[in-house]
């Protein structure tokens, strides 16, 4: 069978649950739901130790965090939700907005962590733990900002601004890809990289973007944490160690945003080479190294007197 034909089969609906399967069997993770502010969420779980909760950006899921999580597990337990609407996530009844999302996410950390954890948000997922942060400190250890929504005005440079509007309009297979090409440096060698698995990613990520569920969640998160500023006060409330991750070629948040406000803020800035806007997937090694330092950056925070 042809690649197109193996996406053809993907991407029909009665596929979509085996289509997660075998996207999580490659992982591997513990899923469960949990009834989080309302909101009937898929969790995925793994390892031992501190914990590390990881947000994934606007019309992702929790899996593509896949290419960090085992390594991450090898010394903390990972929990890794799909934000409401998104992935196996209800949307919610109701609007999700910014008193929600953050007792969902409260929820989360109080269902799942035994101590304040490492809260990493990627995009949407940043400009959401950048909030929970500035309002509640005292539930986390550090927070780690990955190319994150919420730190400017919400303006991607024109050809991903294109791309993701056609994406948002007519999901289909040309539009979908159109916009990976936004996201990635090399689009082709993340493929060969990923064989199977990236048709797993591309087929599950044209179906959920076709499913009501994430456009009513959409329409109500990015305006309310994907294209406001969040306000410069509240940025200098958050009371733990933040650090910035971000891909250098970054389209949909350029780099120059990182920087500006590792200068306003004194907040440590990592830049990931040969990475667009999602470095987890991108460059994986690169990433870890990149948070490690952050993590261990924090330990010796923490024990100097």
């Amino acid at each position: 069978m042809s690649t197109r034909q193996e996406m053809m089969e993907l991407d029909r609906p009665s596929h979509v649950d085996d289509t997660r399967e075998r996207l999580l069997a490659g992982i591997p993770v513990a899923e469960r739901q949990l009834n989080l502010a309302g909101i009937s969420t898929a969790v995925l779980e793994r390892g031992e130790g501190p914990p590390i909760v990881l947000l994934h950006s606007s019309g992702e899921f929790a899996a593509l965090w896949m290419r960090v999580i085992p390594d991450l597990a090898v010394s903390h337990r990972v929990i890794a939700p799909d934000l409401p609407g998104h992935g196996a996530s209800a949307p919610g009844d109701g609007k999700l907005d910014t008193g929600r999302v953050l007792a969902w996410l409260d929820e989360l950390i109080g269902q799942t962590c035994p101590a304040p954890p490492i809260l990493v948000g990627h995009g949407l997922g940043g400009a959401m733990a950048a909030r929970f942060a500035a309002a509640y400190s005292d539930r986390l250890r550090r927070l780690v900002l990955v190319d994150s929504f919420g730190l400017a005005p919400f303006e991607p440079e024109q050809s991903f601004g294109t791309a993701m509007s056609r994406f948002l309009e007519e999901p289909t297979e040309r539009t979908r890809d159109d916009l990976f090409r936004q996201c990635f440096v090399d689009l082709i060698g993340l493929r060969e990289q990923l064989g199977e698995t990236w048709l797993l990613i591309a087929a599950y990520a044209l179906d959920r973007m076709r499913a009501p569920g994430m456009g009513a969640a959409l329409g109500s998160l990015m305006p309310t944490f994907g294209m406001p500023p969040i306000a410069t006060s509240d940025l200098m409330r958050i009371d733990v160690p933040v650090t910035l991750i971000w891909g250098r070629h970054d389209l949909q948040v350029p780099l120059r945003i990182a920087e500006a406000a590792a200068t306003c803020y004194g907040w440590p800035l990592h830049v990931i080479e040969n990475a667009g806007d999602d470095p987890a997937m991108e460059q994986p090694k690169a990433f870890l190294e990149a948070l490690r330092a952050a993590l261990a950056q924090s330990t010796a925070t923490e024990v100097t007197p």
